[in-house]
């Protein structure tokens, strides 16, 4: 029995709806699908206005294809034709609505807002993201040797023998002991093991981040290959564990899995609202606790940004250290002058270089290489 088959005969027509969006360009994820249903069984309905105003709250027409959404609601759930639909339309835009289309969870596809990425924006847009074929690059292959012995290291609670260790080992010793009739020729020591510090990357995929996205992305894999501990999430309009794809070994098939996982490429700027959320859920909040949190971003949030301020004030006070790497640093006159990035100095720790994949790796590489702390 397929999905579809299983779902509630009374659900049917609004997933019929909203896949109907999809098939005809509208950015629509599969949550909003659900927060559609959800929403109509809130309002009750009373009667077609109340479905009426859960589509437009859950499904977010963009305003210029207001007309265009209105000619399928009508046709959907009021029987209504689609003879103005044309008018609703640019004429070269072609229009899908095939009903028994096959692949209705498949990813959105991209709209139109945002396309420069040279602003920062509040709207949310969905969709898929194609990274192409990427081959590898010296700067890649040069990181991955140097960072299994680079990046941070703290104590573990776990002892090994050492030569120079600070503890006796008397567990050794007294074993030796027997071994040669009670007689101890020497003392073993202890010493604290080192282990990797925990890493938490934090990538923004916003649509002023658009030009760095392909970048941060394959850095991300790139890290996720040498280090032991690390979670990846995309920030934009939304919070989005990628670690999973990050973590499969060839670097295309990762890539081609975090373009199905992530479902706001170029979109619009809710850094705090991102941050927020992962402090919120305990279990994503421990990822910090203790370790490296680098946020690749260039910090335009756009509004108030008190709930970045303080998110990132949360992150500072789990984190051994929190490090914002900014592509905007990569001209030699930089200061941070938006009024997001100077809330935030107090809390961060540096504030660095992220305009080229080499700048990303040689910051990473430059922490505190191998040492304890």
């Amino acid at each position: 029995m397929s999905g579809a088959e299983q779902l509630p005969r009374a659900t049917e027509p609004f997933v019929g709806f909203a896949g109907l969006l999809r098939r005809n360009g509208f950015p629509v994820a599969p949550e909003q699908t659900s927060a559609f249903i959800e929403a109509v069984g809130l309002l009750g309905p009373r009667d077609m206005a109340d479905i009426y105003r859960a589509a437009t709250a859950t499904l977010a027409p963009p305003q210029e294809r207001r007309a265009e959404f209105d000619a399928l609601f009508r046709f959907v759930f009021l029987g209504h034709s689609l003879e103005g639909l044309e008018q609703a339309i640019e004429p070269d835009e072609e229009m899908r609505l095939q009903e028994d289309r096959e692949g209705a969870m498949e990813p959105p596809e991209i709209g139109e807002e945002n396309l420069t990425g040279e602003q920062a924006a509040r709207a949310e847009v969905l969709g898929a993201r194609d990274f192409g074929v990427l081959g590898e690059t010296d700067v890649l292959r040069r990181f991955q040797r140097r960072a299994p012995a680079a990046l941070p290291q703290r104590t573990s609670y776990r002892r090994t023998h050492a030569k120079r260790g600070n503890l006796w080992n008397l567990r050794r010793s007294m074993r030796e002991a027997v071994k040669r009739d009670g007689e101890i020729l020497s003392l073993p020591r202890l010493r604290r093991k080192l282990r990797q510090r925990r890493i938490l990357l934090l990538i923004d995929v916003s649509g002023s981040m658009k030009a760095q996205t392909d970048q941060n992305l394959r850095f991300a894999h790139a890290l996720a290959r040498v280090s032991d501990r690390i979670e990846v999430f995309t920030v934009g309009t939304r919070l989005t564990r990628v670690t999973r794809a990050m973590r499969l070994r060839n670097r295309e098939q990762a890539l081609q899995a975090a373009s199905g996982t992530v479902a706001d490429w170029d979109g619009g700027t809710r850094i705090g609202d991102a941050l927020e959320a992962f402090l919120a859920i305990p279990r994503f909040a421990s990822f910090a606790r203790g370790g490296l949190v680098v946020v690749v971003s260039d910090g335009l949030e756009r509004g108030d940004h008190a709930a970045m301020t303080q998110a990132v004030r949360d992150l500072s006070q789990l984190a051994w250290r929190v490090v914002w790497l900014t592509p905007l640093a990569g001209d030699p006159g930089f200061a941070p002058r938006t009024a997001a990035l100077q809330s935030i100095l107090p809390y961060v720790d540096e504030i660095g270089d992220g305009s080229t994949l080499e700048r990303l790796c040689d910051n990473i590489l430059s922490l505190k290489g191998g040492k304890a702390a």
